[in-house]
């Protein structure tokens, strides 16, 4: 298997052939890169083939039962329970839970067990007994911080350690991790790997690079005319929490089963979107002045104030950022934090009419109800593109998709600058842009859990 390969496609792919595709990757020397860059224990090692497929095999069983009409959904962890620290949990650490005798491993214990253990709070915990055979010995609870990963956030995150977990969506919906990174996952019948995440591509940090340099170049007005000493800040800072928040507009639109579609254009478009054009007619649209700035105004108090705050350590050559922001016990840092998060609430509600929610690349919000115009030629083939770069693609016809995403894609064709980010109301989200000569598109699979 190429350390390039992010999908392999089988007729139709069972428990075995995703065993086979794990142990597979599991040797390729790209992802032990990405194992010790995750700075997962080197040396841990995956179960025995047998003890692997026994585990998938009746995960994908229980998955297929319904409980009350509702899919079974279920988080699996096999570790054993002395393992854990027994005086540890949320929202920090994971409390472990142990039966008071062992039960048996087998579809009907975890389709039981599966509605008490909330496939978001907590986990099924199971191990090797003595004879070799697996066993339930209980329940880790983590809480919800580790959906961060998917839905955005501040919090510090507990870290899954570095063992198999097995996530359980629905029917044959199976994703399997070692600790937080994931390995591969089972969808329809097709085998696929997480997509590595997209906010860390470099070609998303270039389109928005004039933007970033803007927002620096007024944090450091700030900082000159501060009579205070200031921190450092990480260069990536800004960008990081930036994209926090786009992680929770993407996800509460998805969350709403409505889908929705946002679009983001140069700055220097604003007032021609917001006048008659040939791209995009905006049934709603918000006046010229400070409150549609907000989201640029919110980062860049979040950031001044984050580096004068630790300037009064007195030392200000220091650097500061993502780890430090998350650990701050800071009231001021927590209202701002509430406050940019709230706006992501609001934008993400705008999406509930239909039509694009349009915004430029300034987060400035335009206007919401956008119908890109159907003057605007069709485009017959976009690419798919299955790594970070584009590098590994796919050709594809637009007309296999519905009216939104072709709409994106007539968009991007005829805006070279444009970003669109789509959600359908299955909950896919793509990311939709012209790119090395083509309109090219990203699913976007956020590193911790495919599916969502």
């Amino acid at each position: 298997m190429s350390g390039e390969s992010v999908k392999q496609v089988f007729l139709h792919a069972y428990p075995r052939e995703l065993v086979s595709f794990i142990l597979d990757r599991w040797k390729d020397p790209f992802f032990a890169e990405r194992l010790r860059l995750a700075e997962i224990d080197p040396s841990i090692q995956l179960p025995d083939r047998s003890v692997l497929e026994q585990v998938i095999s009746t995960c994908y069983q229980a998955s297929l039962m319904k409980e009350e009409e509702r899919p079974v959904m279920f988080r699996l962890i096999i570790r054993d329970h002395h393992l854990f620290p027994p005086d540890d949990g949320p929202p920090t650490g994971l409390h472990r839970l142990q039966f008071d005798k062992m039960r048996p491993f087998n579809e009907y214990e975890l389709y039981r067990l599966a509605p008490a253990a909330d496939f978001y709070r907590a986990l099924i915990g199971a191990a090797l007994g003595s004879k070799k055979r697996l066993q339930i010995w209980g329940m880790v609870h983590s809480g919800t911080r580790w959906m961060q990963a998917i839905s955005g956030g501040t919090k510090t995150i507990p870290p899954l350690p570095s063992s198999p977990v097995i996530y359980v969506r629905g029917p044959g919906r199976i994703s399997v991790s070692i600790g937080p990174e994931m390995i591969a996952s089972l969808n329809s019948g097709q085998i696929s790997c997480p997509s590595l995440d997209i906010f860390s591509a470099p070609w998303l940090a270039e389109s928005f690079a004039s933007v970033r340099s803007e927002i620096e170049e007024m944090h450091e007005d700030a900082r000159a005319r501060s009579k205070k000493p200031w921190a450092n800040l990480d260069p990536k800072f800004g960008r990081i929490v930036g994209a926090q928040v786009v992680r929770r507009i993407i996800n509460l639109i998805h969350n709403s089963h409505h889908g929705g579609m946002l679009v983001y254009l140069p700055t220097e478009m604003s007032r021609d979107i917001s006048a008659m054009n040939r791209y995009i007619s905006l049934k709603y649209q918000f006046r010229e002045e400070e409150p549609r700035q907000r989201f640029r105004t919110l980062i860049l108090r979040i950031m001044n104030t984050f580096a004068e705050l630790h300037g009064e350590s007195g030392n200000s050559a220091k650097v500061v950022g993502w780890q430090e922001y998350v650990n701050s016990r800071s009231e001021e840092i927590a209202l701002l934090d509430e406050a940019i998060f709230d706006l992501a609430h609001f934008i993400a509600a705008l999406s509930a009419i239909d039509g694009a929610v349009v915004m430029t690349k300034r987060q400035e919000i335009i206007g919401f109800g956008g119908v890109i115009s159907g003057d605007i030629e069709e485009v017959e083939t976009i690419t798919h593109a299955l790594d970070m770069e584009g590098r590994l693609k796919q050709q594809e016809f637009s007309e296999e998709v519905g009216t939104r995403h072709r709409a994106a894609y007539r968009l991007c064709h005829e805006l070279r600058d444009a970003l669109v980010i789509v959600i359908s109301q299955d909950g896919n989200v793509r990311f939709v842009k012209w790119h090395n000569g083509s309109v090219t598109y990203w699913d976007f699979a956020p590193t911790g859990v495919p599916g969502f």
